[in-house]
């Protein structure tokens, strides 16, 4: 039975544990992604959550608690500088396990551990996407002349408009004649001349 037992120890004593994942948290701070087990990749996730959270509101006070877990300023420094801005609407979920097979030499179960955000491969195709919320159907049918644009009712009004477009545009051209291809190439002899 597992009753009482949520602290995966991974094989460690205390001091030795909260070091390993003090360091690791610091890695993935500074890097956005690390490669380790998939049993010391979980355990860094329930250790770096909640850190993170405590990023999103910069006091001194959060600095503090968050220094007194990860002892290293420049993680804290870049957790809360670069990382808050960058999750700083997500609700949770900062962090994304990914298994990567067997390590080669004791075959234990390796994983990618990486900052969700960061990741900008992922989050460009996500992005393309676009976001649109399911809603229900309207029960009253919809009638097609809300659709149409007051200024144009018809087809025949449009070709209409169209028409008249088009011979206002060719009353106010002029033809291009021989005098004005005259003028024209007198004008660049004088250029190629001076």
């Amino acid at each position: 039975m597992k009753h009482g037992k949520k602290v995966n120890h991974l094989s460690r004593k205390v001091a030795h544990r909260k070091s390993m994942l003090a360091n690791m948290a610091s890695s993935l701070i500074e890097h956005k992604r690390i490669n380790t087990t998939v049993a010391k990749a979980k355990a860094l996730k329930q250790f770096v959550e909640p850190l993170i959270t405590k990023s999103k509101i910069d006091t001194t006070h959060n600095r503090r608690i968050v220094f007194s877990l990860l002892r290293n300023k420049y993680a804290v420094a870049t957790l809360f500088r670069d990382v808050a801005i960058k999750i700083g609407d997500r609700p949770g979920g900062y962090t994304r396990v990914i298994k990567m097979g067997n390590r080669l030499g004791d075959n234990a179960a390796m994983a990618m551990i990486e900052l969700v955000d960061f990741n900008e491969v992922y989050n460009a195709e996500k992005s393309e996407e676009k976001k649109s919320t399911r809603r229900s159907r309207s029960r009253r049918k919809s009638t097609s002349s809300k659709n149409v644009d007051p200024k144009v009712e018809t087809l025949d009004e449009t070709k209409e408009v169209v028409e008249e477009t088009a011979t206002e545009a060719s009353e106010t051209s002029q033809p291009i004649t021989e005098e004005s291809n005259d003028d024209v190439s007198s004008d660049s002899k004088k250029k190629d001349k001076n």
